[in-house]
């Protein structure tokens, strides 16, 4: 249970970039940020693939389908959306919306031995700390136009993707114990390759006008850094969560994401969280320590 508390921990630091890589670069579409982590994604799990050839599984015609639908899901799909909504509704309010993922997962995902009384703590604890943090960053919110309210609906469409992908993945990983994290990692990578190297294909900036900007370097740095960090690092250490935790647990220690994605952005920002910011650290962080003690 405590590899698996740590390695979901691990994932939720590793994806809280994916928040912050959209503002640390100016002139890129969201596709062509989409296309690119996946992209380097992608091509990092064929290598391991090819060069592990001998000692890692190949997927069968129906685990390769599985593994492209779930690809949509959690990875292309959500993140297209999560970027959508970040240019239109900045980054904290896209933050906390996604940081509603652990109750979503929890109510959709709760063992049936575990009796809701002992999920109510976690999870108001949680919900505290998601209405603070709503009520400090709501008085920054200058512009609450008709973008503002796309970038809502998009990031509400994220949410619903990466719920769904949460928690048929932890179930389909416990169907299948015969399929270790790292090959359901690298096949999921491989998929989503593939489909980002399409999205950028059809929607996509031309290699060209990439190559000219002026911080293309940035830009291909990101896409190597969130390939490999918050894509294929992350989803191998969050397999291992979900292999060894409940899909309530699990979704419980996504509340990592909301902390960390958080931080990167008052560090970027250049200044510290205020009292009520901080204070809901603090709880999300209490909601954490309780789910974890009531599934022991």
């Amino acid at each position: 249970m405590l590899t698996g508390i740590v390695a979901g921990l691990a994932a939720g630091a590793l994806w809280g970039l994916v928040f912050v890589a959209p503002r640390m670069v100016a002139g890129y579409s969201s596709v062509d940020l989409t296309a690119g982590r996946f992209a380097a994604y992608g091509l990092l799990a064929a290598v391991v693939m090819l060069t592990g050839m001998r000692s890692r599984r190949l997927p069968t015609a129906r685990q390769a389908l599985t593994a492209l639908g779930m690809s949509v899901l959690g990875f292309s799909g959500y993140y297209l959306l999560l970027v959508l909504a970040i240019h239109d509704a900045g980054t904290e309010v896209p933050t906390l919306v996604i940081g509603t993922i652990p109750v979503w997962v929890m109510l959709l995902g709760k063992p049936q031995h575990l009796r809701w009384g002992a999920l109510v703590p976690g999870l108001l604890l949680t919900l505290a700390g998601l209405l603070l943090m709503m009520s400090a960053t709501h008085g920054g919110i200058a512009d609450s136009g008709a973008h503002y309210w796309r970038g809502i609906a998009l990031v509400t469409g994220s949410l619903v993707c990466w719920t769904v992908f949460a928690i048929f993945n932890s179930a389909w990983l416990k169907r299948h114990p015969e399929v270790n994290a790292t090959d359901w990692a690298n096949w999921l990578g491989v998929a989503t390759g593939l489909g980002a190297v399409l999205l950028w294909l059809v929607a996509g900036s031309d290699a060209r006008t990439l190559a000219a900007q002026d911080d293309c370097a940035v830009f291909a740095m990101l896409c190597i850094v969130t390939g490999f960090g918050s894509a294929w690092l992350a989803t191998i250490l969050w397999n291992i969560a979900s292999q060894r935790l409940s899909a309530s647990l699990c979704g419980q220690l996504i509340v990592s994401e909301t902390i960390f994605a958080l931080l990167y952005s008052f560090a970027w920002d250049g200044h510290w969280p205020t009292g009520v910011q901080l204070a809901a650290c603090v709880l999300f962080t209490l909601g954490i320590l309780a789910s974890i003690k009531a599934h022991r």
